[in-house]
């Protein structure tokens, strides 16, 4: 087995940033990013992607809160990642915020059998 790539700088920033968020999000905020998360690492999944769509909402005139631009940013991070990096984003997650990480392994999980 192979030691994996080492992360760029930027990268790596990104990855220690949303670690710090999360940390300081709130649990119905983390629920968000486990869910998000859950979604992204089950792609092929159409329940998630139609439940997705139905919570994108704009309220004219109304800016985004600090929650929902850190949640874009996490997105435009999380696209621009190698399966690699995104990995060792998991496995970091694991590290630093264990309840976090076993709330998305049980998401996942429940995705089974869903078509």
């Amino acid at each position: 087995m192979s030691e994996p790539l080492p992360l760029s700088y930027v990268t790596s920033q990104e990855m220690r940033c949303l670690l710090h968020w999360l940390s300081g999000w709130s649990p119905t905020q983390r629920e968000c990013f486990v869910h998000d998360l859950a979604d992204k690492a089950v792609p092929w999944k159409v329940l998630p992607l139609l439940e997705g769509l139905a919570g994108l909402s704009m309220e004219p005139g109304k800016p985004p809160s600090i929650f929902e631009c850190q949640m874009r940013l996490w997105d435009q991070w999380f696209r621009g990642w190698s399966q690699e990096e995104r990995n060792e984003f998991v496995r970091q997650l694991e590290e630093a915020l264990p309840d976090v990480a076993s709330r998305l392994f049980q998401q996942i999980a429940a995705t089974v059998g869903q078509d």
